[in-house]
């Protein structure tokens, strides 16, 4: 399915061009999976296992980090994450949404967790900056949505290599979008 759909697109990807390539028989895969879809979702579940904890631990602790260094460590860790895996950036950044409403929001599932990462990392900035004004309610979600629709917009584009080249500009937008400034080594 994964080869499949980043060669061909979801769309036009079939199940008897699955069960070819896999080497099983239709009964097999239908034992597994009830549609091209379920199959679809499946691979992406199993696919994104890890990354957020992956993401976490390049952020790396809180304590003794300014948040633009949490931010430029998560975000880093993750473009890299995506340009490891091209195949499976081109199936869940653009190809899950290609799947309908099910699909896209089965991708907004499994990125919800950081929403939770950008929202306490919102405290965060607030409790070493006493300054920054309160969090809106959908910066985080913002955030996440915006972020992903970027990386997406890379990955269709075909620059799927150069994904880390983004960190920069990532984390000061993220920076603005959770209440702060650009980051100041940067300007």
């Amino acid at each position: 399915m994964l080869v499949l759909v980043a060669e061909n697109g979801y769309q036009a990807t079939t199940v008897p061009e699955v069960v070819t390539r896999a080497r099983v028989s239709r009964s097999v895969f239908y034992q597994e999976f009830e549609s091209k879809l379920d199959c679809f979702l499946a691979l992406c579940d199993e696919q994104s296992r890890g990354m957020i904890d992956q993401v976490l631990e390049a952020a790396g602790d809180f304590v003794d980090r300014t948040w633009q260094e949490v931010i430029a460590g998560g975000m880093d860790a993750y473009l890299r994450w995506w340009r490891d895996r091209p195949e499976f950036a081109r199936a869940f950044l653009v190809e899950l949404p290609a799947a309908g409403t099910e699909g896209l929001e089965h991708r907004i599932d499994l990125l919800r967790p950081f929403e939770d990462l950008f929202a306490g990392l919102a405290r965060y900035m607030r409790s070493k900056d006493r300054t920054l004004a309160p969090l809106p309610r959908l910066a985080p979600k913002s955030v996440v949505r915006g972020t992903t629709d970027l990386i997406a917009e890379e990955v269709r584009q075909g620059r799927v290599a150069t994904l880390p080249d983004l960190t920069g500009d990532l984390v000061d937008v993220i920076s603005v979008a959770l209440g702060g400034a650009p980051v100041p080594s940067r300007r």
